[in-house]
């Protein structure tokens, strides 16, 4: 079972540490407040009171051989810097950190974490994307500019094989999987003779702007 700690239990930390007990993590918390700690603390695997700017707190909390660990505090600037850099010298190797914007993301880097956070912008970034494209069920950024998209089956390609759609050579996409809605169920690597039906969402790879392009058809 993979161990995460979550530090800083504000909203993004909360629902972090709740969605990774469902997925099947070992979860420990870290907070200053009594009152959140408690509020979590029958979740999630272990919860601790303690200082995150504290060298010595997280020496006493974090367990030896960590998996991973995600810095939530988005109250002080000081204080999720101070978090990063500390469980970086503690030899975690798996650092996520929440920035508040660019320089503070790049101050987290320099300092130890791994991979930065950006909730409120990913939010709205895939928020406009659903405004903007109807048909995006949801998105999922790759390497580079290539991106992973579900989008449900445009009206003009209800009806044909997966090869007669010509997603390859027209469109310059690859076909994942297809979810039925009617079953609620994927079917990974569709064949080139399985037949689209209406409502089916298609798992696609690709660029960006192929994806974009593919999405507009009606």
């Amino acid at each position: 079972m993979k161990q995460v700690v979550v530090i800083g239990l504000g909203q993004f930390g909360t629902h972090l540490a709740r969605e990774l007990v469902k997925q099947g993590c070992e979860v420990l918390v870290l907070d200053s407040s009594e009152e959140r700690i408690a509020e979590i603390g029958d979740e999630v695997h272990r919860a601790l009171v303690g200082d995150a700017r504290s060298m010595e707190a997280l020496r006493a909390s974090v367990p030896e051989g960590l998996d991973e660990a995600v810095v939530c505090l988005s109250g002080s600037l000081e204080a999720s810097i101070l978090c990063t850099a500390h469980l970086s010298d503690l030899g975690v190797k798996t650092i996520l950190a929440k920035a508040l914007n660019d320089d503070h993301a790049s101050i987290l880097r320099r300092v130890g974490a791994t991979e930065v956070l950006f909730p409120e912008r990913e939010t709205a970034e895939r928020a406009a994307r659903r405004i903007a494209y109807p048909v995006v069920r949801d998105f999922f950024p790759f390497a580079e500019d290539y991106r992973i998209m579900e989008i449900v089956t445009p009206r003009s390609l209800v009806g044909k094989t997966v090869q007669n759609t010509q997603l390859r050579s027209k469109y310059e996409l690859i076909a994942l999987a297809v979810r039925s809605e009617r079953r609620a169920e994927y079917h990974f690597m569709p064949s080139a003779s399985d037949v689209l039906h209406e409502r089916d969402v298609l798992i696609l790879f690709g660029r960006e702007l192929d994806l974009a392009r593919f999405s507009a058809l009606d």
